[in-house]
């Protein structure tokens, strides 16, 4: 797949302005580090209604398991302010999506790679977090969500578990 590289930006508070191809760098040199420990790669997706629009933050989250993480945020402006919850949790969902269908397996299997070579090849796993619950007004959005992410052959999470979209992501939506 090629990647249209003015479209999808990345950042964190250490690094502007980061190319796709850039994210999946540094996501293989965190993994090598230490490639002895377990990995969760989750992407989420939060939004936030503004004077000037809608502003969503997906965020990209490589968790080592009980030893730091490594993340990157893009954004995405709505010119309109988007009110009804459920176009919200769509959006937030396809933008989640949309960030996971770039990596493509080549590029999965190059970013745990190390994983493979010192035979922990079960050690990593992928998932999109989803800014839904079982409480609130979203529980009634979980089973639709959760199937569109399920479908990718993707582990969808719920709050409480889903803290790269209601927490990482959410941090940098004010």
């Amino acid at each position: 797949m090629i990647v249209n590289e003015d479209q999808y930006r990345f950042y964190n508070v250490s690094e502007r302005n980061l190319s796709f191809d850039q994210v999946v760098s540094r996501l293989y040199h965190f993994v090598k580090c230490d490639p002895n420990k377990q990995y969760r790669l989750s992407i989420g997706t939060d939004s936030q209604v503004h004077s000037n629009g809608t502003k969503f933050i997906t965020a990209l989250h490589l968790h080592r398991v009980g030893n730091g993480a490594w993340g990157c945020l893009h954004t995405c402006w709505h010119q309109r302010k988007i009110r009804n919850l459920k176009e919200k949790i769509f959006l937030e969902t396809m933008y989640s999506q949309e960030i996971a269908f770039l990596l493509t397996p080549f590029q999965l299997e190059k970013i745990f790679s190390p994983l493979h070579e010192n035979a922990n090849s079960n050690n990593f796993s992928f998932e999109i977090h989803l800014d839904i619950g079982t409480s609130g007004l979203t529980k009634e959005f979980i089973q639709e969500m959760t199937s569109k992410v399920s479908a990718m052959g993707i582990i969808p999470k719920i709050k409480p578990d889903s803290y790269t979209a209601f927490s990482y992501a959410n941090k940098f939506t004010k």
